[in-house]
């Protein structure tokens, strides 16, 4: 990995030292060059012309698609473009039939898109089973812990591939079996893994993955649902999704199209097909092992400091670079404020979307979160906890 390159197509990077790419990371030069070549040179709506412009549109946005399934091992599967993963859990959740008696199982350590929309359903009468890490309340969820809250009338399970407050990996592939052999559907939520490491879902053997493009250096408002079948209702009805309209009625289309009604977000397409072959270019093993090398610095370096307190998965375990700390005797606000304005360290602080986590654990004002990408350097880890430190012998 050249991590000068990728910082020189980042001008941000060289800017601050940005470690919030949890909730947003940054878009390297190629990603928005794609944007604006559309813009500029064929800017046109897909699947409603036979004009050039329009012929030139839809075949990219065509490949954007083939491009992202790839990516994941998806071939098996459709993939559908959405705004996020809160749009794309929300689609599973609107699109399955749920009957009275039908039951969920989801995480406290799952982020709010992974709960509300599920939570939503009880309104139908469906049970809705939030599980704890039964081994360690900081280390995540296990295959046991799934094991032993499933029963017969289990629907669904949906959970985080990886955590965004703890960096815990969870045994999904272990998990989507035991959904399987109770006839249960498995959903992961790919946030926060598949930005970071190779994830074939293939492999994993779900029925549905979800990931943001924001997360990933694409454009905001970008995401993708894969389904391993396209049997859900369309959350949407309206142009582009249908093959025939009558006055009778209407016949849906097949495949992705049949659940991106309306004009979609074109040039955000094309932006994460960038994003996706500038990350297939520098390969996600070697992303992997330099946020391994960073994230093992920076627990090492933080876990030296008395008075911070690191909040997630013991030493040894399988995780991301989110780390989350919080300091003795001052508000996770104070430090990412401080952090900010002293050292131009760009950290995010509070809940980070998963009240019920922050209850579990007892942190009701939330942690300070840094979380680290490909273009993050070891110096920068070093000022981070340089700066945690001088703000400890400041208290």
């Amino acid at each position: 990995m050249n991590v000068d390159q990728i910082r020189e197509d980042i001008p941000l990077s060289r800017e601050v030292i940005y470690l919030d790419n949890a909730s947003t990371s940054l878009s390297p030069q190629p990603v928005i060059d794609a944007m604006v070549e559309y813009e500029t040179h064929y800017r046109a709506n897909v699947g409603r012309g036979v004009h050039r412009l329009s012929q030139i549109a839809g075949q990219l946005y065509w490949d954007a698609h083939e491009t992202v399934n790839r990516f994941i091992g998806g071939e098996c599967g459709t993939p559908v473009f959405v705004r996020n993963c809160t749009e794309a859990i929300n689609m599973v959740a609107r699109g399955l039939t749920f009957r009275p008696g039908d039951e969920i199982i989801t995480t406290v350590t799952d982020h709010h898109s992974n709960l509300l929309p599920w939570y939503a359903l009880r309104e139908k009468g469906v049970t809705v089973n939030v599980i704890s890490p039964a081994r360690n309340p900081m280390a995540g969820i296990t295959a046991d812990d799934i094991s032993s809250a499933i029963t017969k009338n289990t629907r669904l399970v949906a959970i985080s591939h990886a955590s965004n407050v703890l960096g815990s990996v969870e045994p999904v592939k272990d998990i989507a079996e035991i959904a399987h052999d109770h006839d249960a559907l498995c959903l992961v939520d790919g946030a926060q893994s598949v930005p970071h490491f190779k994830t074939d879902v293939r492999d994993i053997g779900c029925d549905y993955l979800c990931f943001s493009g924001h997360k990933m250096l694409g454009p905001t408002g970008t995401g993708v649902l894969w389904m391993a079948e396209d049997s859900l209702e369309p959350l949407l009805l309206g142009g582009g999704m249908i093959d025939d309209v009558t006055t009778d009625g209407y016949l849906v289309a097949s495949g992705y199209s049949k659940y991106e009604a309306g004009t979609p977000n074109i040039a955000g397409a094309f932006g994460l097909r960038a994003a996706v072959k500038y990350l297939n270019a520098i390969g996600m093993g070697a992303i992997e092992a330099h946020e391994d090398v960073l994230t093992r610095k920076l627990l090492s370096g933080l876990s030296g400091i008395e008075g911070v307190t690191i909040i997630g998965p013991p030493e040894g375990e399988k995780r991301i670079g989110v780390v989350s700390f919080i300091v003795e005797g001052l508000h996770p606000h104070e430090v990412a404020h401080i952090l900010d304005d002293q050292y131009s360290i760009i950290v995010r602080s509070g809940h980070h979307c998963c009240m019920p986590l922050m209850q579990y654990l007892n942190l009701p004002d939330g942690t300070v979160r840094a979380s680290l990408y490909l273009y993050n350097t070891e110096e920068e880890i070093q000022t981070l906890v340089e700066g945690v430190r001088e703000i400890v012998e400041g208290v």
